[in-house]
């Protein structure tokens, strides 16, 4: 337990990369605070659990984590306090200080700011941040920057307006000062995500779309990698890859949200394509750069889905040839237009589906990554994985965290370094620093 005079604050993240940053500015104002961020759970004297409700499934382990903390971490000292943030009481609201009388404190996601306030509060010891405050607290070899919040769209599959409400694009000026804030803190690769950055711009003054955003942050002096994360078909712009393909930083990949292929599913989805207009999207693509990593996200036995429709999905994959392809079963979220649907799929149904989908695109991703054998690869280290035993990085194909990684022989972690691969393990490759 840490002294009263300085109390320390321990965080759990859960969820996605937008969480991992809304966690990061937090622990930055702390520690630009007279409190202190712990590594060690067992050394604060306050918890703050950022959570994902996203899917039914993300807030039950959100749910068992506070539970968790509330009954192991809670009752072993005095004066501890525990604190929940993020989506869950962004999308539950009141209903959780009921449902968790264990917890102290909630605080949604449009008032993380204020998480300072929430601590002067429990701990009786008021702390601003001061005056140069970070606007981030950790910094590696690869940086997630947040473009925008919220979302515009409708789908009736989707909880996120509700969670993270409506879209929310930050200034230009201020995106190109974030990136130059990472790199100076040491980032090599910035990675933009959002909900949907593709819409960037789209309730600012002014006609600046992303493809302006890229080429503005690709001019930040020492930026050596950009990534894009999350740009909704729609918005794959010729300008966008006009932006991407003019510039030696901007890695070529696209992490693009299909859901599905068939036309009558997408309509029930409340989104626009086909099967034939996403086809005619990845060669216009692969047309602009040859050399491009995709992604895509898939969803499995949405209501009212057919064999035909999967069919037809199966097709398009073997067609497409994505590199990597996320594949969730369905799952009825509470408040969605898509959970009172008739025709939903019963659950084993959804598992088999969601099955055939992922082993469909493994056997081509796999495929893909094998082709990379005895190529030379750009590539960014970033430590030592004491799971993998070795040095690791990625090549500019792979994203953080969802893409694998490719095994060294040696480097120092923000180092880019040429690597020959010589095995390829699934997605992961193993190379030796050339």
């Amino acid at each position: 337990m840490t002294s009263k005079s300085t109390p320390a604050v321990g965080f759990i993240t859960l969820g996605c990369p937008k969480n991992e940053v809304d966690t990061d500015r937090m622990k930055a104002a702390v520690t630009a605070s007279s409190y202190r961020v712990v590594p060690d759970l067992e050394d604060a004297d306050v918890v703050v659990v950022n959570t994902c409700s996203f899917i039914q499934d993300a807030t039950e382990e959100s749910i068992q984590t506070v539970l968790d903390v509330a009954r192991g971490w809670l009752p072993a000292g005095e004066g501890r306090r525990l604190v929940v943030a993020g989506c869950m009481p962004s999308r539950y609201g009141a209903d959780l200080a009921i449902a968790m009388p264990e917890v102290d404190a909630f605080v949604p996601v449009t008032e993380e700011h204020a998480l300072l306030d929430v601590l002067g509060r429990l701990m009786g010891m008021r702390s601003e941040p001061t005056a140069c405050a970070p606007r981030r607290a950790e910094v590696g070899p690869s940086a997630y920057l947040q473009v925008s919040d919220g979302c515009h769209r409708e789908c009736a599959f989707c909880t996120i307006p509700a969670i993270r409400g409506p879209y929310r694009s930050r200034s230009l000026d201020d995106i190109v000062a974030e990136a130059g804030e990472l790199i100076a803190a040491g980032a090599r690769e910035i990675v933009l995500i959002g909900q949907d950055v593709s819409s960037w711009g789209r309730d600012l003054p002014g006609d600046e779309t992303l493809a302006d955003v890229v080429r503005a942050v690709s001019a930040v002096e020492d930026l050596a990698w950009l990534r894009l994360m999350y740009v909704q078909p729609d918005g794959v712009t010729d300008d966008l890859l006009d932006a991407m393909a003019s510039s030696p930083k901007v890695c070529r990949y696209l992490d693009i949200p299909l859901q599905h292929a068939s036309a009558r599913v997408l309509r029930s989805m409340r989104r626009t394509g086909s099967a034939e207009s996403f086809l005619a999207l990845v060669t216009k693509i692969r047309r602009a750069m040859p050399d491009v990593a995709l992604r895509t996200t898939l969803i499995a036995g949405y209501p009212g889905e057919t064999r035909t429709d999967v069919d037809q999905l199966v097709r398009f994959l073997e067609a497409a040839a994505f590199d990597y392809v996320g594949v969730f079963a369905y799952s009825a979220e509470e408040g969605t237009q898509a959970a009172a649907l008739p025709a939903q799929v019963p659950v084993r149904t959804k598992r088999r589906r969601a099955q055939r989908l992922r082993d469909v695109s493994d056997a081509i991703g796999f495929s893909r990554a094998s082709g990379h054998l005895d190529e030379e690869l750009e590539v960014l280290v970033e430590g030592f994985d004491p799971d993998e035993d070795s040095i690791v990085g990625r090549w500019r194909g792979q994203a953080p965290e969802v893409d694998g990684i490719v095994l060294l022989d040696r480097g120092e972690p923000g180092e880019i370094v040429r690597a020959r691969v010589v095995d390829v393990f699934g997605y992961d490759l193993e190379g030796e620093v050339v």
